[in-house]
């Protein structure tokens, strides 16, 4: 994989020419920024600019007076390879707030190896009904041991409105989810996205994660998909490695809040 050329093509059509992720929400191209206004209580963001230093201070302050008149938070997703190089030293300074980095990850589908099977006694289960959507945000709060109430809307909204978009799975062992992932299909793109995987403590360690990772990649492969792509926590990052995904760049979000 050409990884320069793929993180540029990641660039344009995951980025720069993104669609909006929600129904209601609407994508805006202002000058070299791009930003999604999503409805109330939904993901408000930059998700792609194209700044210098000559700019991006003017940039950053009008995105800051526009959400703040909207009365919205929203998020600067910003990459470690985005310009000028010190952008994210001036959205601090602008006064938003970084949150955890993650990686990210990219990988041609074609190279992925099989995903081995999962363990003996668990299942993959569709997610098909708002009980389903309940199953999956049971596994992710035992998983990262933290409330999932903030999640429930959006996957209730996707199962709602994302058919052919969106395939969300549970991995049950007898009646308990010990595993819940998704796969966000992005129309007039070549990228699939990765959500989710986290495994409850005590099943980890039994390939679960690494099965989920090959069933959305056939899922993907099936839709004419080539490339899979996830931002990767520092659980995941070394997994996804083994698998054959290669790190591309970091993304910290920014957040501001007015």
């Amino acid at each position: 994989m050409d990884t320069p050329e793929v993180l540029a093509l990641f660039d344009r059509q995951m980025r720069r020419d993104t669609l909006a992720d929600a129904p209601g929400a609407r994508i805006e191209r202002v000058g070299k920024v791009v930003r999604q206004v999503g409805v109330e209580g939904g993901w408000s963001a930059v998700v792609w600019s194209g700044l210098d230093q000559a700019t991006a201070r003017s940039a950053i302050a009008e995105q800051v007076r526009y959400f703040t008149a909207l009365g919205r938070e929203f998020e600067w997703k910003h990459y470690s390879h985005d310009q000028p190089e010190n952008l994210g030293e001036l959205l601090l300074a602008a006064g938003f707030e970084a949150e955890p980095d993650e990686a990210l990850m990219i990988a041609r589908i074609a190279d992925l190896p099989d995903g081995g099977g999962l363990p003996e006694g668990v299942r993959l289960h569709p997610v098909t009904t708002p009980a389903d959507v309940e199953l999956m945000l049971s596994a992710h709060e035992r998983a990262f041991e933290t409330t999932a109430d903030w999640l429930r809307p959006r996957l209730l909204d996707m199962l709602a409105n994302g058919p052919g978009t969106v395939s969300m799975v549970v991995a049950m062992a007898g009646d308990m989810p010990v595993c819940g992932a998704r796969l966000e299909l992005h129309p007039g793109t070549e990228f699939a996205s990765l959500w989710g995987g986290g495994t409850v403590p005590a099943w980890r360690g039994r390939g679960i994660y690494r099965a989920l990772v090959a069933h959305r990649a056939k899922t993907a492969a099936e839709h004419g998909y080539r490339y899979l792509q996830v931002d990767a926590s520092d659980q995941s990052r070394p997994i996804l490695q083994r698998l054959g995904f290669a790190a591309l760049s970091t993304t910290t979000p920014y957040v501001y809040k007015p």
